[in-house]
C-alpha cells in the first residue's frame, strides 16, 4: 500500500499529471486514425524522452499505449475501419450499431468497457505480477498451439449462419498467414519472388482494406442501400442497468484479456477476438452477434484494453515484452539506463508504481476525455457519404503509407479491399478470416516447435496438462452445436 500511495503521489505532481493527460489524449487521437498505432507513436517519442526524468518519460509512454488501444474503436465504430488491430473485432457489432443510429451508445459502451478492462488488468498487475509471470512461463510451444486451436474452435460463434462460409474464410486467413519466410527453416513460401512479402502480408493494411475500403466499395457497388446507411447519431453513455445486464460478459472478457496479454506474442488483437467469441458462445442469443448489440462491443473492448496491463506483467516481472508496445518500452528502459525484470521492483520502486498509477489513471481518463470529445466524433456521421467516402479512402491511404513509407502497403490495402468486397458479395464473413490471420502463425510455429522438441512424436504436442485441457475445451466447443441438437431431440422424445 505504501508503494501504491507513492505512485499516486508521483502522479499528482502537476507536470506528471499533465504528461498522463496529454499522453491519453494523444493516444486516443492517434489510435483513431487508421494506419497509425500507439506503438508507432511511442517509438517516435522515445528519443524525445531522453532528456526527461524517468518517471514522466514512462508516464507519457504508457498513457499513449492505453489511450491508443481505445482510440482504435472510434474509427471501427464510425467508419468500419479499425484504427488499431485490437479494434478489428469491434467492427462486427460497433458499426452495425452506428448504422442503426446508435453510434453514441456504441462509443459510450466502448469507453466504459475499455476503462473497466484496463483498470482490472492494472489491479491484477499490481497484486499478482510475479505469480502471473510464473503462469506465463508454463506456456511452451504445445500450450500456445492448443490456445490457437481453442481460438479457431470459436469461429462458429462469430455471428455467421453458414459454417461452410466460415470455414472458407478461415482457410483464406490461414493461407494469408503462411505467406513469407518459414519461421523454422527460413525458406520462402508463396512470395512469388516478391521480396516485399518475405515478412508476410502486413496486418494493418490488410484489415484496413478488408473493413474500410471494402465498406466504401460496398456502398458504391450497391451491396448496401442508401436507406441502411443513413444514421442519426446521438452521444449516449450506457446506463448502469445496461452495464449490469452484461456484467458477466465484461468480467469474462477482462479475465481473458489479462490472461492473453500476459502470454508473450499473443497481444490485444488475439485477446479481443477470443473475448468476442466467448461472449457469443456463452450467449443465449448468439444469432444477435454481428447485428449491432452492446455485448458485441463490450466484449472485445474490455478484452483488448485488459491486455495492456497483462502485457506489462512479463515485461516488469521478467524483462520479457508481451506485446509490440511492451517491446518498445524495453528500448525506453535501456535508453534511460534501466533493465526491466525482478530487480526493477527493488531498485526502482517509485518508477514501477508510478507506471502502475499512470496506467490506472490513463484508463480513467479514457472516459473523461473520450466523453468530452464524443459529440465531435459522432458529427462525422452527419457528413453526406458522397463526401465522407472519399475522406475515408484518403485517410486510409495516408495512414497506411505514412506507417512505413511503403507504396506496396497501399497496394496491399487496395487488394484487401477488393477481397473484402467480393467476400461481402458472396456473404462470406470477414471475422473468421481475420481470426485465421491472427492465430495462424502462432499455431504453425508452436506446433512445429513442439513437434521438434518431442522428436516428431504427436504425444509431445497434445499430452502436456495445460495443452490437453485447452484441446479438450476446444473439442467441446466445436461439438457444442451438434450436442445442442442431440439434447433438444432427446428432450423432445422424452416429452
Amino acid at each position: 500500500m505504501e508503494n501504491i500511495i507513492l505512485g499516486l503521489n508521483l502522479l499528482l505532481e502537476p507536470f506528471n499529471f499533465m504528461m498522463v493527460l496529454a499522453g491519453s489524449v494523444a493516444g486516443i487521437i492517434i489510435g483513431a486514425i487508421p494506419g497509425l498505432t500507439g506503438p508507432m507513436a511511442m517509438a517516435m517519442l522515445i528519443p524525445l524522452t531522453y532528456g526527461m526524468e524517468s518517471v514522466p518519460a514512462f508516464i507519457v509512454l504508457v498513457a499513449i499505449y492505453c489511450g491508443s488501444v481505445f482510440g482504435g474503436a472510434i474509427s471501427a465504430i464510425l467508419i468500419n475501419t479499425p484504427g488499431d488491430g485490437g479494434a478489428a473485432a469491434t467492427t462486427f457489432d460497433g458499426y452495425p450499431m452506428s448504422q442503426r443510429g446508435l453510434a453514441g451508445k456504441a462509443l459510450g459502451t466502448s469507453m466504459m468497457c475499455s476503462s473497466m478492462g484496463g483498470m482490472f488488468s492494472v489491479v491484477a498487475l499490481i497484486l499478482l505480477a510475479p505469480q502471473l509471470a510464473d503462469v506465463a512461463l508454463e506456456f511452451g510451444p504445445a500450450e500456445y498451439f492448443a490456445l490457437g486451436v481453442l481460438g479457431l474452435s470459436m469461429v462458429a460463434s462469430l455471428g455467421t449462419k453458414s459454417q461452410l462460409r466460415a470455414l472458407i474464410a478461415v482457410v483464406l486467413g490461414l493461407l494469408i498467414a503462411v505467406v513469407g519466410l518459414d519461421q523454422i527453416t527460413g525458406s520462402e513460401r508463396y512470395t512469388f519472388g516478391v521480396t516485399y512479402f518475405l515478412d508476410g502480408v502486413p496486418f494493418m493494411p490488410l484489415i484496413i482494406g478488408l473493413f474500410g475500403i471494402s465498406e466504401v466499395l460496398s456502398r458504391v457497388g450497391g451491396i448496401q442501400s442508401e436507406k441502411e446507411v443513413k444514421v442519426k447519431a446521438s452521444a449516449v453513455l450506457p446506463s448502469f442497468i445496461e452495464l449490469f445486464r452484461i456484467r458477466w460478459t465484461i468480467a469474462k472478457s477482462a479475465l481473458i484479456g489479462t490472461f492473453v496479454g500476459i502470454l508473450p506474442g499473443a497481444g490485444a488483437t488475439t485477446a479481443a477476438f477470443m473475448g468476442y467469441a466467448e461472449a457469443a458462445r456463452a450467449s443465449k442469443h448468439p444469432e444477435k452477434f454481428g447485428t449491432g448489440i452492446m455485448e458485441g462491443v463490450a466484449a472485445p473492448e474490455t478484452a483488448n484494453n485488459a491486455a495492456t496491463g497483462g502485457a506489462m506483467v512479463p515485461l516488469l516481472a521478467l524483462g520479457i515484452p508481451g506485446s509490440g508496445a511492451a517491446a518498445i518500452l524495453v528500448g525506453a528502459f535501456l535508453l534511460h539506463g534501466l533493465t526491466p525484470g525482478p530487480m526493477l521492483f527493488i531498485q526502482q520502486q517509485p518508477l514501477v508504481y508510478g507506471i502502475f498509477a499512470a496506467m490506472f489513471v490513463a484508463n480513467i481518463l479514457i472516459v473523461v476525455t473520450g466523453f468530452a470529445c464524443i459529440r465531435l466524433f459522432v458529427k462525422a456521421l452527419q457528413i453526406p457519404y458522397s463526401i465522407f467516402g472519399p475522406v475515408v479512402i484518403a485517410l486510409a491511404f495516408s495512414g497506411v503509407y505514412s506507417a512505413r513509407n511503403s507504396l506496396m502497403d497501399a497496394w496491399v490495402m487496395l487488394g484487401a479491399g477488393f477481397l473484402g468486397y467480393a467476400m461481402k458479395k458472396f456473404k462470406i464473413p470477414l471475422a473468421p478470416l481475420i481470426l485465421g490471420v491472427v492465430l495462424g502463425p502462432i499455431m504453425e510455429s508452436s506446433f512445429r516447435r513442439a513437434w521438434l522438441i518431442s522428436d516428431g512424436q504427436l504425444y509431445g504436442v497434445i499430452t502436456p496438462p495445460i495443452a490437453m485441457s485447452l484441446l479438450m475445451l476446444a473439442t467441446l466447443i466445436m461439438l457444442s452445436p451438434m450436442l445442442r441438437v442431440l439434447i433438444s431431440k432427446f428432450q423432445a422424445s422424452r416429452s
